[in-house]
């Protein structure tokens, strides 16, 4: 296993309310020195969860996603807040942008974004056995929902609006996962 390279200085060079890009000066083990940046967010920790209506349908939503400036199909997702755990977060995120709650939420994965910019990490979980429970929300307008048949996951791939990364790995576990239960 390769020895990691030492930080020989590091400084914040940006910040935003929910950013800060940090600068990272390097000495790897051959001696060479190198200067990173990195992207670390105010919160860098998030959940997504793949919500299960029942044994043959998952429960989407669309909202605006405002670094691509449209609207984006997606899984319901958000950060984790201090003293959360993934699953509490899980649970929160569901109740707030679905109007529901999960009696069993497990995780699929933890995934990193970008590791080479960024300190991000997300969560999937998979939500089953849901009920009706609704949270206040931060979203500034209503979430559309869509519940889509997970038999037909290659139309859900064709759709124009199904392009966020973590949304299609999410989509990948939960192929794997339903698999491996023989279902």
């Amino acid at each position: 296993m390769k020895k990691k390279p030492s930080i020989e200085s590091r400084q914040v060079i940006a910040q935003s309310r929910l950013f800060q890009i940090e600068q990272l000066n390097l000495v790897f083990s051959n001696g060479i020195k190198a200067q990173y940046e990195r992207l670390c967010g105010a919160a860098a920790s998030a959940v997504m969860v793949v919500p299960m209506a029942d044994a043959h349908n998952i429960i989407l939503i669309r909202e605006y996603a405002a670094g691509v400036e449209d609207y984006e199909l997606t899984f319901p997702k958000g950060r984790i807040e201090a003293g959360e755990t993934p699953e509490q977060a899980g649970q929160r995120e569901l109740m707030e942008e679905i109007g529901l709650g999960a009696r069993r939420i497990e995780p699929l994965r933890k995934v990193y974004l970008a590791p080479g910019y960024s300190d991000h990490h997300c969560h999937v979980l998979l939500a089953q056995d849901l009920y009706p429970q609704q949270l206040e929300g931060d979203e500034p307008e209503p979430i559309e929902t869509l519940t889509w048949p997970v038999d037909d996951i290659k139309s859900l791939l064709d759709q124009p609006d199904f392009t966020e990364a973590r949304s299609l790995l999410a989509l990948f576990l939960l192929r794997d996962y339903l698999a491996a239960a023989g279902t």
